[in-house]
């Protein structure tokens, strides 16, 4: 399994998930499908479908766009309504939380988190990444997952960079209180992976950094110094190795 970065931030988020035989499955629909379509070398027809996780803009502001190139889209009832409401929509799959759906060979289990929409995060196994969470756009995680092999996690802001830019008169205070109710501090970042077993845990992603509010060097080394795994910051273009094992 490798992952594939194709936007990581508010200017539009997407991923790739491609397994060795080619099948591929895309988290989020916040860039364009051009962009999907050149990582995909023009062949969207190993594309199984695309997972969305809420309704805003920069990640899922281009589903129509997927969804009239054939590819499947699932997503949670208010993503839909805000989509695709109005007409039929074929292809267009309404997910429940905490109820496990099998997408080709990825089986996925989504779960609810706490921003300003109704927003989901993901539990997905598949045999080369092993289980997996994606978790983005939420201000804290409550839960625990057993057994993980990977992690996909968002880290947007310090609240040390942020406070220190609101004593300098730079930073929006509006902006920081939507922020603080709506993504995920680097501080609650690392409390949800220490309350986490990550023994069997080979990579972590830290992704939907802010672009003002965030240090991808210090969120990095500070991640890696907590959980002394492999951690990485996405960005576009990056593609790694996301197995269940290192070997």
């Amino acid at each position: 399994m490798r992952l594939i970065t194709l936007g990581s931030s508010s200017a539009g988020n997407g991923y790739l998930l491609r397994a060795s035989t080619g099948e591929t499955l895309i988290l989020e629909a916040g860039v364009k499908l051009a962009i999907v379509k050149q990582a995909m070398n023009f062949n969207l027809s190993d594309i199984t479908g695309c997972l969305l996780s809420h309704s805003h803009k920069d990640h899922s502001g281009h589903v129509a766009e997927y969804h009239r190139a054939g590819i499947k889209c699932y997503m949670n009832q208010h993503t839909r309504d805000s989509n695709f409401k109005g007409y039929s929509s074929y292809n267009v799959f309404t997910l429940r939380a905490k109820h496990t759906y099998q997408i080709s060979t990825f089986k996925v289990l989504p779960i609810e988190l706490k921003h300003d929409v109704p927003n989901f995060g993901y539990l997905i196994d598949h045999p080369e990444s092993g289980l997996f969470c994606f978790i983005t756009d939420t201000h804290y995680c409550t839960y625990k997952f057993p057994g993980l092999n990977n992690v996909i996690i968002e880290a947007n802001y310090s609240d040390e960079i942020v406070n220190k830019k609101l004593a300098e008169g730079t930073a929006n205070l509006y902006v920081r209180n939507r922020v603080i109710k709506s993504h995920m501090e680097l501080q609650t970042t690392l409390d949800f992976l220490r309350a986490n077993d990550l023994s069997a845990v080979n990579n972590i992603v830290l992704i939907h950094l802010s672009d003002s509010n965030s240090d991808a060097a210090l969120f990095q080394q500070q991640v890696q110094e907590a959980t002394g795994k492999s951690v990485y910051v996405a960005t576009p273009g990056m593609d790694i190795p996301f197995n269940k094992t290192a070997f």
